[in-house]
């Protein structure tokens, strides 16, 4: 039964304002190869391209409501999403059960998973080391958006993303 007092959580997660996306950015297409990766034991890899991958098509399918964040903090590492991350928000979908959204909570953006259930609504973090924000069906939870896609970039051996 939830309580009748909302919990919040000080944790924030993203670190600014959303980023707007250019809108006619130029497509960059990565070769996709039609060999599948195995992430158990090894296998001989194709030599062949299957397509290309415009990885904008691939994350927006609303350009004009599409934004980015850089994540703050570790509250999402359960689904894979960390510190430093950038995640793709669309605006225009309609937030559902286990979606993975952006709200905004006492005028601070912060990442969370959406629970919907009769009467009331969490926030859940995806660390067990935080404590979901429980919202009563009335309250004033704004849900900016629905996280799409995260993108992460590691670090080269030289420094210098080569």
């Amino acid at each position: 039964m939830p309580s009748k007092q909302p919990l919040f959580c000080a944790q924030i997660n993203l670190s600014q304002l959303p980023e707007g996306l250019v809108q006619d950015a130029p497509a960059f297409e990565v070769k996709l190869l039609a060999h599948k990766l195995s992430a158990g034991f090894p296998s001989p890899a194709g030599d062949y391209a299957e397509n290309g991958l415009d990885l904008n098509g691939y994350l927006i399918k609303n350009k004009p409501a599409t934004f980015m964040f850089t994540v703050q903090g570790d509250s999402m590492i359960g689904a894979c999403i960390e510190s430093g991350d950038k995640v793709v928000v669309d605006r225009a979908l309609k937030p559902k059960h286990n979606d993975i959204v952006v709200a905004v909570v006492d005028s601070e953006y912060t990442i969370k998973r959406l629970y919907k259930r009769p009467g009331y609504i969490e926030l859940r973090p995806e660390n067990p080391a935080y404590q979901p924000m429980t919202f009563l069906e009335d309250s004033d939870l704004q849900v900016w958006g629905v996280v799409v896609g995260v993108v992460r970039r590691y670090s080269s051996r030289n420094g210098n993303g080569q």
